[in-house]
Formats: C-alpha cells, sequence, structure tokens
C-alpha cells in the first residue's frame, strides 16, 4: 500500500510546531524529584553575553513550574535576574547588599515572584555595585553569603528545594562568595566562536575555591546556550564542548531565540511570556534534567 504523505512531511514550519508541541506535552506529563536537600547552584561564566542570567531566571522558573520551591539569589549589581523575576530592586528596597554588607537575614530580604508559585528571589539594586570595595575590610569577606545562606536554611520552616545564584560576569570578591556558598556550579556555554576561551580558567579558579574555601563544589552541569541549527559551527562547537565535558553536559540544548531575549523587557521569563516557544521548552527540558540527573546521581 502507498505511503499517503501528510501535509507534516513537507511543510518544516508545521513539523516543527507539531515536534515542540509533542516535546511539550512530554514535559507536562512528567513529575520532577525533589533533591533530598536544598541543591546550591551558582550560575558562572566570566564571559560577557553567554546567557547566564537568562539561564539562572529560566531554569529557575521552569523547576518552579514543575511544583518544586525555587530561590534565586540576585548577585549581579544590575540586576537583570530581579527584573526577569518581577521584583522591584530600586535603590530603596532592601537587597542582597544588606546581607553581605549589614548582616541582615537573608530571610527578610526574599521577595515572592509572580512568574510562578514556589518562586522566589533576593533582589539586587546599585548598592551592590560597591560591595566588592566594602567586602575588603570585612571579616570573612569570602563567606558572608554561605553563613547567610547556612543560617536561613536551619531556620527556616520550609527550606527551597533549589537555590539559584546569578554571577556578575567577572571573579571578583561577589563571584568567590558565590562560589563558597553553593555546591554546584553550572556553565552556560554559547555555541559560538571561541566558547570555551575561558572556561579553562573558570575551571581553574574553582580548583583554588574548592581546595581553600569550600570542598564541596563541583562543576556539575554544563548547558549549550544560543544554538543556531542553521550554522555548521554551533554544531561544530556543541560536540566540542560535549567531548571537553562529557559527563557534566546536559543533552537539552537552548537555542538561539527572539522570544527568550524579549521576555525579560516585560519583567517575565520565558517559561511564563511564551511557554510553547522552543526556547521555552528547551529550558523546561534542561531543568527537567538537571532535577532527573540530581536524583540518579543522589544529589
Amino acid at each position: 500500500m502507498e505511503h499517503q504523505s501528510s501535509p507534516l512531511d513537507s511543510n518544516p514550519i508545521a513539523r516543527e510546531i507539531n515536534e515542540n508541541a509533542s516535546r511539550l506535552a512530554q514535559i507536562d506529563s512528567l513529575r520532577l524529584p525533589k533533591p533530598a536537600h536544598t541543591r546550591i547552584f551558582t550560575i558562572s561564566n566570566q564571559k560577557g553575553g553567554v546567557g547566564k542570567t537568562t539561564t539562572a531566571v529560566n531554569v529557575a522558573a521552569a523547576l518552579a513550574s514543575k511544583g518544586l520551591s525555587v530561590l534565586v539569589i540576585d548577585l549581579d549589581p544590575q540586576g537583570n535576574a530581579s527584573t526577569a523575576l518581577g521584583i522591584e530592586h530600586h535603590a530603596e528596597v532592601t537587597s542582597i547588599y544588606e546581607v553581605l554588607i549589614g548582616d541582615v537575614p537573608l530571610e527578610s530580604v526574599i521577595r515572592v515572584s509572580p512568574e510562578a508559585p514556589g518562586l522566589t528571589c533576593v533582589p539586587a539594586t546599585i548598592h551592590l555595585t560597591g560591595a566588592e570595595l566594602e567586602l575588603v575590610s570585612l571579616v570573612a569577606r569570602e563567606t558572608r553569603l554561605r553563613q547567610a545562606i547556612h543560617t536561613y536554611l536551619e531556620t527556616t520552616i520550609t527550606p527551597p528545594d533549589y537555590i539559584f545564584i546569578d554571577c556578575p560576569p567577572s571573579l571578583g570578591l561577589l563571584t568567590i562568595n558565590a562560589w563558597a556558598a553553593a555546591t554546584e556550579v553550572l556553565v552556560p556555554i554559547q555555541c559560538e566562536y571561541y566558547a570555551l576561551e575561558g572556561v579553562e580558567q573558570l575551571q581553574k579558579y574553582i580548583g583554588l575555591i574548592k581546595k581553600q574555601l569550600n570542598p564541596a563544589l563541583q562543576l556539575s552541569t554544563v548547558l549549550l546556550t544560543m544554538y543556531d541549527n542553521r550554522t555548521r559551527l554551533a554544531g561544530d562547537v556543541a560536540n566540542e564542548v560535549r567531548r571537553v565535558f562529557a559527563n557534566e553536559t546536559l543533552n537539552a540544548v537552548i537555542p538561539r531565540s527572539v522570544r527568550v531575549s524579549e521576555a525579560p523587557s516585560y519583567g517575565k521569563t520565558v517559561i511564563s511570556y511564551d511557554r510553547r516557544n522552543p526556547g521555552a521548552i528547551a529550558y523546561l527540558e534542561a531543568a527537567a534534567e538537571i532535577a532527573i540527573r540530581g536524583a540518579q546521581n543522589g544529589r
């Protein structure tokens, strides 16, 4: 019997819509495992423009949309994570700055995000710009965030399942505080020329932090971002990253997407802005993979 061709066979757009709908249905049917203890990630890459903040807020929102409780700590003076999560962060707002410099309890500066039930955020304000200099003269300057998080986790009745710390694109005291506080590092790597430039240096710094401040820290997750399947370069870069980070690289790949880029201008993540967008679906898949891999590895 002759095969009857479907319109989907010859229409790439219809085929893509159908594939995306199938991927989203698969994600929606998944029940993600809760971790045994709070998993604390820092999202790090000293290269700018790799999708660091975008990854932090969208993975967080994706996990929260699946019923997990997630806290995002915005440690970048630009406050872009706070913006994307719909959290006020003008100069009068009490923020992570007061936690680091003024010993204000972390719990008192946590704000509820309108993005999803169970999603909260500690905002960053412009005051954080001077925190690097102010931290220099303080006692335990590298571990102030860790102490604040540990105190919060020990005293809160319902600790979050995940904490994501969004770092500035630099290797100063704010980033060191994040590494000292976290147990896992998530590195977004863009699928472009020189993608791995700086990652070797990043690994060296993580090794130093592990030796001197935080033996529990490990680079557990690598996420490929800004993937353009129309170029051979993107495929070559993805293959090279998977070769270097064979066990850490997620199967999920984040495509280049206008909707992902424009969502923050509406004070949203792409998960709530356009859940059917390929970028949103990819972040949902990445979040699910992080949760499932963590459960398999006893995290």
